[in-house]
C-alpha cells in the first residue's frame, strides 16, 4: 500500500480498500484541514491508517513508512473486525 501510495496518491481508495473500512476511516480519524469538500484518494485513506498507527502528519514529516502503515493496518483490522461482530450480537 505505501509503494501504492507513491506511485499513484490519486487513486481511488476502494482500489486497496473495502466500503467497510473505509466508512470505518471516516469515523474514526477526523481530518486536520478544514476544507470537507476536498477529494477522497487513495493517498487520504493511506494518511488516516498511517495517523491509527502513530504517523502525526504534521507539515514538515515524511511519508509514512512501512512499520507506521502495518500498525495502522493491524488497528484497522481488529476495529473492522469488532465492529463487524458487534453488529452481528447486536443486531444493527
Amino acid at each position: 500500500m505505501t509503494m501504492l501510495n507513491r506511485s499513484s496518491p490519486d487513486a481511488p481508495p476502494a482500489l486497496a480498500l473495502t466500503d467497510a473500512e473505509i466508512a470505518l476511516l471516516d469515523r474514526l480519524v477526523k481530518d486536520r484541514d478544514q476544507n470537507p469538500r476536498r477529494r477522497r484518494t487513495l493517498s487520504h485513506y493511506l494518511i488516516r491508517i498511517a495517523r491509527l498507527g502513530g504517523y502525526l502528519a504534521r507539515a514538515n514529516d515524511p511519508p509514512p513508512g512501512n512499520m507506521v502503515m502495518w500498525r495502522g493496518l493491524s488497528r484497522l483490522t481488529d476495529i473492522a473486525l469488532g465492529a463487524a461482530v458487534g453488529g452481528k450480537l447486536v443486531g444493527n
